[in-house]
Formats: structure tokens, sequence, C-alpha cells
């Protein structure tokens, strides 16, 4: 079992920055595959960014179309800790974003591919 926490959400204006962090409970941390993803109000949950998990001293990284080139996704296996860097934000990146872990050692970007969620923090972009 894993008990996930994001954190870090909050109001910024377009163009600004924030970093999201997801705290995970648990010895195994380093093991899980973990992901982001975010859901805007009206619209169903979509896929942000994931990364993989015992990948050794390679990072396996995959974004949405949508933020490549501006999210950042990373991990402290040491901290049992996943963050989201969002640099150069937009409007249409408000949502509750939520952190979540597979136990698949895939990159997967459907909901269905994860196994434990967090509660979702809000990221509001004023334009």
């Amino acid at each position: 079992q894993v008990h996930l926490v994001e954190s870090g959400g909050g109001l910024v204006q377009a163009g600004g920055s924030l970093r999201l962090s997801c705290e995970a409970s648990g010895r195994t941390f380093s093991t899980y595959s973990m992901g982001w993803f975010r859901q805007a109000p009206g619209k169903e949950r979509q896929f942000v960014a994931n990364i993989r998990g015992n990948s050794g001293v390679t990072t396996y990284t995959y974004y949405a179309d949508s933020v490549k080139g501006r999210f950042t996704i990373s991990r402290d296996n040491a901290k049992n800790t996943m963050y989201l860097q969002m640099n150069s934000l937009k409007p249409e990146d408000t949502a509750v974003y939520y952190c979540a872990a597979s136990n698949s050692g895939a990159l997967r970007t459907d909901e269905s591919g994860y196994d434990y969620w967090g509660q979702g923090t809000q990221v509001t972009v004023s334009s």
C-alpha cells in the first residue's frame, strides 16, 4: 500500500513557475513508476508526465505534448518524493494535479495503469 500526498499548488500568473511535490509512504518507492495527471473543470483527467521506477542510473520519462519543453518530472528516491517543475505556465494549465504510483515497470499514460492516487493539488494560472 502506498499513500501519496501532493503539495505545491497555488495561484500564479501566466508565464510563471510552480513546483509540485508528491510525497509517498512506504519503503519501496523506488520500485514504482510514478505519474502526474491533471483534471480541468468539466474535463476528463489527462496524463501529464511520468517517470520510471527502478531505472538505475538512467532516467526514463515521458511527457504529454502539451507540456513538453515546459514541465520537468523528477524523483528523489531517498526522500520518497516526486516533483513536477512547471515553467512558462499558461491559463490552460489550470487544473487539479494528481500524482499516481504504478506497480508496472512500463511508462503508462492511461489512468488504469496506476494503482495508487493522491488527493490532488489545485494549480490556477491567471492571464
